[in-house]
């Protein structure tokens, strides 16, 4: 058992993937109770508001739709047997299914079934958000073992006025310039894609909120793709002050990290993530910015075009339990978490120590044995930390960030920042 304060502290994850557990039974969508229970477990571990918007509001080209929950659903046999049966798996009803109760033959009712050939053993996961429809979801095993029968079919679902609900945490920096960290909430009982994202955010605000920051972090926790629209609507005002971002997503499996970049392709928090992937040393991949995938294309809508890219690992549709029953609480491997975690951090680390100094001795290299930061020794090859002091001499002329500095001399961010504050003790670098 692990206590609600341990996410960022447990450095071997399993706190993270104990709330992956107990999230992954609730039956979310994008809309409903269920989402307001993810939530309130979230607010277990950090203090998010929730914000409720209701059903029929246009936001920029879309409308919030009716609020879905759903009770119970199943198919029976003659025998009265449930042969599908929601209360097993929430990925047995395709998502927004109207409500139905009817008998059917298993020719009418193969008409409503979905399934996977590719992947004959796993309940695939599907939605109908905005057509109404009905369907169930079951593995291709199951659908060609199918008897004929007469089944009685019911889906207890209400669509109703309602609202939307997504919840948000702001923690106030020494700036009100923002870093946007976002993830969807919105998918039932899959622990990979929705997730995971959701643990490591929870996590990275728990490490993040009692530091003394320079930028402002806005945690968003939205349903996906109508979340972060609403979000972008109805906080016009607040998008000027977003610098920085990224989507959290697919960040606990075993594969290696990848990173997709933001629409701009060079911004900073795309330079600072490729950086301290390449630091670690472990394999990684960077993809350029497409309009697919998770909420970082709303950020990088052309109207918005905030630099917000997007972390993942294996990316979406790259592994085989993607959207399907596989893509459970065992896919997800608490030290893939906590690797995910670090990344983070360092990445963050990276944007908020990245300021410009300017050399106050620039007419020649400094002497710096008279200022204790030098060998008397001579004759020996330079270490990091050396090259780190020379490094900065030479690029701080007031146009180099300490990424462009780091970049283009390969050392690792924790010595540059140890060699920034050396020199600034010094009097020999002055922040701009």
């Amino acid at each position: 058992m692990f206590e609600a304060d341990d996410l960022s502290s447990d450095l071997s994850g399993r706190a993270m993937h104990h709330l992956v557990s107990e999230l992954f039974p609730i039956c979310r969508s994008i809309t409903g109770n269920g989402l307001r229970q993810t939530l309130r477990k979230i607010q277990d571990y950090i203090p998010l508001t929730t914000c409720e918007v209701p059903s029929g509001l246009k936001v920029f080209d879309w409308t919030i739709p009716a609020e879905w929950n759903i009770r119970d659903a199943y198919i029976k046999s003659s025998a009265g047997d449930r042969i599908v049966d929601l209360r097993a798996s929430n990925l047995h009803v395709v998502s927004y299914s109207v409500p139905v109760h009817v008998r059917l033959s298993l020719a009418e009712l193969k008409k409503y079934l979905f399934s996977d050939p590719d992947h004959p053993d796993c309940v695939p996961y599907r939605t109908s958000y905005y057509s109404p429809t009905w369907g169930f979801c079951v593995a291709h095993n199951q659908l060609v073992s199918l008897q004929e029968d007469e089944y009685e079919v019911c889906i207890d679902s209400v669509l109703e006025p309602g609202h939307l609900t997504y919840g948000q945490l702001r923690l106030a920096g020494n700036s009100a310039d923002e870093v946007l960290i976002s993830c969807h909430i919105c998918h039932p009982s899959l622990a990979n894609d929705n997730l995971s994202g959701i643990a490591v955010a929870a996590a990275l605000a728990q490490y993040l909120r009692n530091r003394d920051l320079r930028y402002s972090y806005r945690f968003l926790f939205v349903p996906g793709t109508i979340g972060s629209i609403a979000w972008l609507a109805l906080n016009q005002a607040a998008i000027g002050s977003i610098k920085h971002g990224f989507v959290l997503t697919c960040v606990g499996d075993a594969g290696a990290p990848t990173y997709k970049r933001s629409r701009r392709g060079e911004a900073e928090i795309d330079r600072a993530w490729v950086y301290t992937l390449q630091q670690s040393g472990d394999p990684f991949t960077v993809v350029p910015f497409s309009p697919f995938g998770y909420d970082e294309r709303q950020y990088c809508s052309p109207g918005i075009n905030l630099s917000v890219g997007c972390f993942m690992r294996t990316p979406h549709g790259k592994f085989p339990e993607y959207h399907t029953s596989a893509d459970n609480v065992s896919f997800v491997k608490p030290a893939a978490l906590r690797d995910s975690l670090d990344r983070a951090i360092a990445t963050i680390d990276v944007i908020e120590n990245n300021v410009t100094y300017v050399n106050q001795k620039p007419m020649g290299e400094p002497k710096l044995g008279d200022y204790g930061l030098y060998s008397g020794i001579g004759g020996t090859s330079a270490d990091d930390y050396q090259m780190a002091l020379l490094w900065l001499l030479n690029m701080s002329d007031g146009t180099a960030s300490l990424l462009d500095i780091a970049e283009r001399s390969g050392l690792p961010w924790d010595i540059l920042k140890q060699a920034a504050v050396a020199l600034t003790s010094a009097d020999l670098l002055m922040r701009q």
